[in-house]
């Protein structure tokens, strides 16, 4: 199935203890159906120091559902995603304001 948001997307948060704030896609995990969105989802990771990195409390950056996000339109309000054929080829598009997304 074809992936209604993708990795650079800017989304809003529908639901959770983020809920209304927004951010961009930094990485998508379609089997699990999360994403990872930049400062959204917040947890504290213990981690050891080494060579290359500094130890100690970390804030990282937790994988949310994909059904909790909604895509932003160029308006800055949350839309759906839908699909449609222009020409030979598949483009994703707006549903709110039917604009083609990815071009």
């Amino acid at each position: 199935m074809a992936a209604k948001l993708k990795k650079g997307d800017k989304v809003v948060v529908l639901a959770g203890k983020d809920k209304g704030k927004e951010g961009t896609i930094t990485s998508v995990n379609p089997s699990a159906g999360k994403a990872v969105v930049e400062g959204i989802n917040i947890a504290i990771r213990h981690t050891k120091q080494s060579q290359t990195a500094q130890g100690g409390r970390i804030p990282q950056a937790m994988p949310i559902e994909l059904s909790n996000l909604a895509f932003l339109d160029k308006n800055g309000k949350a839309t759906r995603v839908g699909f449609r054929m222009e020409g030979d080829k598949k483009v994703r598009f707006a549903k709110t304001t039917g604009d083609v997304i990815d071009a």
